[in-house]
């Protein structure tokens, strides 16, 4: 697959078919997106790739907005690849970009720079200055610039359309193992591994600390997780994700105690995949109580078959 940062791509890439939008989370919904994409795409015999935007444009617009994200940049890079996806182009979103005409985007990007023959939107999709630009705008641009334009159904699950809105609001309740079914795979943080206090190790409970950047912050609590050390060793473990009151803490934190590892990370890139939540965060008296609650945690993590 091949990545670009604008819209110069490989005149082997032009005349192709694109999926444009924000593909957070590379859910359900997406990947049918994708599936009915590339099929249609094969059949004319074209390339296909995907358009997306960083920050997310919502992140742009709305600076206080730190923890949105269902995926980072690189997740989505890797879910490109695994997807089967020809090209990926990475387009910033600046203050440039965000005043472009959607008149202008599809003459001068879509027509001229790509020469997209195929597009694939959602049915809300909206794009130029002010979001000005929508799917009737672009069908009735259709014969002139020589493209067509697709929707494809949005997928539904028990009555709600599944979206990367829906993902982040299961998320933030603590509904982890319906968000991960939204998902159709376990939500995963990724990140290095911090040199923290060492108060875990100290108590008997190694962790490796990750920072969230800027994920959606899930209910705070402890977690079953399983975590990805290398590209093929997973182990299980639960994760803390909070404030540490007992310790009188304030900055947001995950912890991932993982079961029998005796080897320190730091500065290893690990995975997260959270499972279910166990329960919510909670200001211990002492750390007797701290250490009785964790053993509690992790028998209840155990006794999880995933």
């Amino acid at each position: 697959m091949k990545i670009y940062k604008n819209f110069n791509i490989e005149k082997k890439f032009q005349n192709s078919a694109i999926a444009i939008g924000n593909f957070d989370g590379f859910h359900l919904g997406h990947q049918r997106v994708i599936k009915k994409g590339k099929q249609i795409a094969k059949r004319n015999n074209l390339k296909f790739g995907l358009m997306v935007f960083q920050p997310l444009p919502v992140m742009f617009f709305n600076k206080k907005l730190k923890n949105h994200r269902i995926d980072s940049l690189w997740q989505k890079i890797n879910s490109s690849k695994k997807y089967g996806i020809d090209f990926l182009i990475v387009k910033k979103f600046d203050k440039k970009f965000s005043n472009i005409r959607s008149e202008d985007f599809i003459e001068k990007i879509l027509y001229k720079k790509l020469k997209t023959k195929l597009i694939f939107i959602s049915q809300n999709f909206r794009f130029g200055k002010n979001r000005a630009g929508n799917i009737k705008l672009l069908k009735n641009k259709e014969k002139f610039f020589q493209y067509k334009t697709n929707t494809i159904a949005p997928l539904n699950k028990k009555g709600s359309v599944i979206s990367s809105t829906l993902i982040r609001k299961n998320i933030t309740k603590g509904k982890i193992d319906y968000a991960n079914k939204l998902l159709g795979r376990f939500w995963t943080i990724e990140g290095v591994v911090k040199r923290g206090e060492k108060r875990g190790r100290k108590i008997g409970f190694p962790t490796c600390n990750l920072d969230f950047k800027n994920y959606i912050i899930p209910k705070l609590g402890v977690y079953s997780a399983k975590i990805v050390i290398d590209k093929k060793t997973k182990k299980k473990g639960i994760v803390n994700i909070g404030y540490r009151p007992t310790f009188g803490k304030n900055t947001l934190l995950l912890e991932a105690h993982i079961f029998g590892l005796k080897k320190n990370l730091y500065d290893k890139r690990i995975k997260v995949m959270l499972i279910k939540f166990i329960r919510k965060e909670k200001k211990f008296k002492n750390i007797i109580q701290l250490k009785k609650q964790i053993k509690k945690d992790i028998r209840n993590a155990s006794n999880l078959d995933v």
